[in-house]
C-alpha cells in the first residue's frame, strides 16, 4: 500500500482519555497547515445510540467517508474490546495481520493517523493488542494521550514502557495551565522521566512534523 510520508499512531493510557478528540484536532490542525491527512481506525466497538462513532468523527475531520476510516465489517455495536465484541456478536475473529492488511491510504498522503483502542495492552484482535499493531505498521511516531490530572504519571510511565520501540510524544489532554497539579505532572514527565510532553494541539502538530 502507499505509505504516508509520516505515519502517526495514536493510543492512550486507557479508555476515555480523549484519544479520538486529540486525533481529530491533530488532523484538523495539520490540514489547516496545508497537509494532506488521512485517518484510520482499524476496528471500533461502541454502544448503539451514543452519538457519532470514532470513525465518523475522524472522517469529518479529514473529509473522508467513515467506511474509508474504518471498514464497515470492523464496526462492532457492543461496548467491549473489538475481539471480545466480535466473539459476543458471533462474528469472525479478527487478527492483527487482518487489521494491518486492511489499512489503505491514498497516494500522496502527508500524514496518516491511525487510532487504536483503549490502552497499549487493550485487546485489539484475537491475537494481539495495540502494541502488536504498532509493531506491524512501524509508525514514525506514537502519540500517547493521557489525562493531565491525578494518577497520570503512573499511567504514562507504564504505557510508555510498552511503546519504547518508537519515538513517543505524550499529549496531556484537558490540560489547564492554571492547575498546579497539571503543571507539576507535565514538569515531572518531561524533567524526571525525560519524555516529550505537549499540552495543546499546536504543540503536538509541531512535534509530529
Amino acid at each position: 500500500m502507499p505509505r504516508p510520508d509520516t505515519l502517526v499512531f495514536v493510543t492512550g493510557t486507557s479508555t476515555e482519555v480523549g484519544k479520538t478528540w486529540v486525533a481529530v484536532r491533530l488532523a484538523a490542525r495539520l490540514r489547516v497547515r496545508g497537509a494532506r491527512v488521512a485517518a484510520r481506525k482499524p476496528a471500533q466497538s461502541f454502544a448503539a445510540g451514543q452519538g457519532p462513532t470514532d470513525a465518523e468523527l475522524l472522517a469529518a475531520a479529514t473529509d473522508e467517508n467513515a467506511e474509508e476510516v474504518c471498514p464497515r465489517h470492523r464496526w462492532y455495536v457492543l461496548a467491549m474490546a473489538p475481539p471480545m465484541a466480535a466473539e459476543a456478536l458471533g462474528r469472525e475473529a479478527l487478527t492483527i495481520a487482518d487489521l494491518a492488511a486492511e489499512l489503505r491510504f491514498p497516494a500522496g498522503t502527508d500524514y496518516g493517523i491511525v487510532e487504536g483502542v483503549g490502552g497499549p495492552r487493550s485487546p485489539l484482535a484475537a491475537d494481539g493488542d495495540t502494541v502488536d499493531l504498532a509493531a506491524a505498521l512501524r509508525p514514525d511516531i506514537v502519540v500517547l494521550v493521557a489525562d493531565a490530572g491525578l494518577g497520570t504519571i503512573n499511567a504514562v510511565l507504564l504505557s510508555a514502557a510498552a511503546l519504547r520501540e518508537w519515538p513517543l510524544v505524550v499529549a496531556l489532554n484537558r490540560f489547564d495551565p492554571g492547575d498546579d497539579l497539571h503543571a507539576a505532572n507535565r514538569r515531572w514527565l518531561a524533567d524526571r522521566a525525560g519524555l516529550s510532553v505537549v499540552a495543546d494541539v499546536e504543540e503536538l502538530a509541531d512535534r509530529v512534523r
